[in-house]
């Protein structure tokens, strides 16, 4: 069974809008607070882990940009690097 079908069964696992098929963000909550990985399984039978980081918006539960951005960036990155 490959990574995307364990994280579809457990239902932890929803597609990142805007950032292409394949990417995925994890919600974990962890003694009151949000943390959310992002991660890419579309990348050959490899699961890449391109951000990790605690949430700590206070205007909902939008992803803040900043955040949006160095996703955008490291999967840039990691897309040239696996060429």
């Amino acid at each position: 069974m490959d990574a995307l079908s364990v994280a579809g069964m457990a239902g932890i696992a929803k597609p990142m809008k805007g950032l292409g098929s394949g990417v995925f963000e994890v919600a974990l909550p962890y003694r009151g607070n949000a943390f959310r990985v992002v991660y890419a399984v579309q990348l050959g039978d490899e699961l890449w882990v391109v951000h990790a980081f605690q949430k700590k918006s206070t205007h909902g539960i939008k992803t803040p940009k900043h955040e949006i951005d160095l996703i955008k960036d490291r999967l840039k990155r990691l897309k040239e690097m696996l060429r």
